[in-house]
């Protein structure tokens, strides 16, 4: 793993791992992804050295708001608690020991460039204060972290004009978390009894889960219910980060109001018909305008990176639950004009053979409970 990597994602947020007291008790580790639609939980043990897959389950929450299997929701702290504590029964999870993931919608990920020379020990005062620009609620009611974005290439630090200009900037990640969704994670793990030492935000969960040793930019697109989280990676580090307001509940609900068809029956369609004119046009359009949509604004983000580091993607990763959509992956080949890969998480780990297709076919749901289980095992 690359060194950037390792070090933003496996050390983790430091200021939002120590709101723990908790330590590791043992070989095993248990993932725990609270999305909008659904919970999905991975538990994991160590032995010899490898990750082995103990069990996995995946909870709808719309039931227990009154709504549909796979509708977005907004459920209680308590609601959250009880959904928890159904999948893991449902899923035979024995470990109590656990890492939540941080939505990405209820976090700022962002960069900020100060000048080169500025003092290391300086940092915590000058980057709060930058931060401040992108925060839209007082700093005092966020937890925030940050990371030094490795410096330039060999190439342009032997430039000698390069080097003396005093324009020079150094690029910084920041992450922030509203104090109020640390507080509201807190009670769910003593609502269900469970103990961490640390949270995560969602989105270096899913690099730890599907990327390897990629130097190059990538894009990692993650399909969710209620948006669509894109992020450009770098040799391991994020560069940009990017919230699409659309997601595939929008499509089962455009597929729903059109054919007036009710949202479960819409949800069947999409996944058995999607992007496949053949099997169903009216489907097919429907479902085009929001997958077109999202990838319209991808196409904006990724041209003004490109422009701006005069790099290119050289690889396209398409997670989430959104991503299974049929003809998605296609669609996607044919917008980007790259390779293109679902997100394969569970050939990180062992597990029995004859549940590989199984698992192939739902791992890019899982990515974010098996990135959190590999970093407790790490």
């Amino acid at each position: 793993m690359d060194n950037s990597l390792k070090k933003i994602i496996s050390d983790g947020l430091v200021n939002i791992s120590s709101v723990f007291s908790s330590k590791k008790t043992g070989n095993d580790s248990l993932g725990i992804d609270i999305g909008s639609s659904s919970i999905k939980v991975v538990q994991l043990k160590k032995k010899n050295g490898k990750a082995i897959l103990e069990t996995y389950g995946v909870l709808s929450l719309g039931p227990y708001s009154n709504a549909d299997i796979g509708a977005v929701t907004n459920l209680k702290t308590e609601d959250i608690s009880r959904a928890l504590i159904d999948v893991m029964k449902e899923s035979n999870v024995t470990t109590k020991s656990a890492v939540i993931s941080i939505p990405s919608l209820s976090s700022l990920i962002f960069t900020i460039s100060l000048p080169n020379k500025i003092d290391e020990n300086q940092l915590s005062i000058v980057i709060p204060i930058e931060a401040r620009k992108y925060i839209p609620v007082p700093i005092t009611e966020v937890s925030l972290d940050w990371f030094i974005i490795p410096g330039l290439d060999d190439s342009m630090e032997n430039d000698e004009t390069y080097s003396n200009n005093s324009q020079s900037k150094i690029e910084v990640l920041v992450v922030a978390i509203h104090n109020d969704t640390v507080s509201q994670y807190q009670e769910i793990l003593k609502k269900t009894d469970l103990h961490s030492d640390s949270f995560e935000i969602e989105i270096f969960s899913s690099i730890r889960a599907t990327l390897n040793h990629d130097l190059a930019p990538v894009l990692l697109i993650d399909f969710g219910a209620s948006k669509t989280k894109v992020s450009i990676v770098e040799a391991g580090v994020v560069r940009v980060f990017h919230v699409v307001n659309r997601g595939s509940q929008d499509i089962s609900r455009n597929i729903s109001q059109s054919l007036n068809v009710t949202f479960e029956e819409a949800e069947r369609l999409k996944r058995t018909v999607g992007l496949d004119a053949k099997m169903d046009e009216r489907v097919e359009k429907i479902a085009r305008l929001s997958v077109d949509y999202i990838f319209t604004d991808i196409n904006s983000i990724v041209f003004a990176y490109e422009k701006k580091y005069n790099k290119n993607i050289s690889k396209v990763f398409l997670v989430g639950g959104g991503c299974l959509l049929r003809g998605l992956l296609e669609a996607a080949k044919t917008n980007f004009q790259a390779e293109v890969v679902r997100s394969n998480p569970f050939s990180k780990i062992e597990a029995p053979a004859f549940l590989e297709p199984v698992l192939e076919a739902s791992g890019p749901e899982f990515a974010v409970a098996i990135g959190l289980a590999l970093r407790q095992l790490s």
